[in-house]
């Protein structure tokens, strides 16, 4: 087992238990679930944001004040921006991307839901991953938490995953599969 592997899987798990623990008990859970996935959403869609929190070279306070802005402006939970600001604090915020992801699994985890990844050749409608998501939860017997993408690499067909069980129904797998068939002959 390697010494100071860096900031690990669980490391991350830590922090983010932490925070579920925190928000238990300070009966807040679904609402900083709700306000994570938007910090989350933010470091993804603003490089801005990303740049500040990925650059070692920025100090404390340049953090914790966009921090403070971001918490005004998007409301954010009290608990929320504490935990955050130690983060900061701690030289720990370099990894609010993995604890805040780890955070949201967390919560859908105690809730019992299975995460599954759908992809899709077509652009699917709201009611055909609806009644995918459906038949999923009927065939695992458990909640599903369904992340939809759309990829017309795939030309046609669908790739599910639930777990550790994976479909993959893609023209593109089935014409890979039969040029691997050409190549072994």
């Amino acid at each position: 087992m390697s010494k100071n592997k860096g900031f690990s899987e669980t490391s991350a798990g830590r922090y983010s238990l932490a925070l579920y623990e925190l928000a238990i008990e300070a009966n807040n859970l679904s609402e900083i679930e709700i306000h994570s996935a938007s910090i989350i959403n933010l470091i993804v869609s603003s490089e801005d944001f990303k740049s500040l929190i990925k650059d070692p070279t920025n100090n404390k306070e340049d953090q914790l004040n966009a921090l403070s802005k971001i918490s005004e402006q998007y409301k954010l939970n009290e608990l929320l921006t504490k935990f955050l600001s130690f983060l900061i604090s701690k030289r720990r915020f370099f990894y609010v991307d993995k604890i805040l992801k780890s955070f949201v699994e967390t919560c859908s985890i105690k809730r019992g839901e299975l995460k599954a990844e759908l992809t899709s050749a077509k652009d699917l409608t709201e009611n055909e991953i609806n009644n995918i998501k459906e038949e999923l939860t009927k065939n695992f017997s458990s909640k599903i938490k369904l992340n939809y993408k759309h990829d017309a690499s795939l030309i046609g067909g669908l790739i599910v995953q639930v777990g550790s069980t994976m479909v993959d129904t893609s023209i593109k797998n089935k014409l890979q599969q039969i040029e691997n068939r050409m190549i072994e002959a």
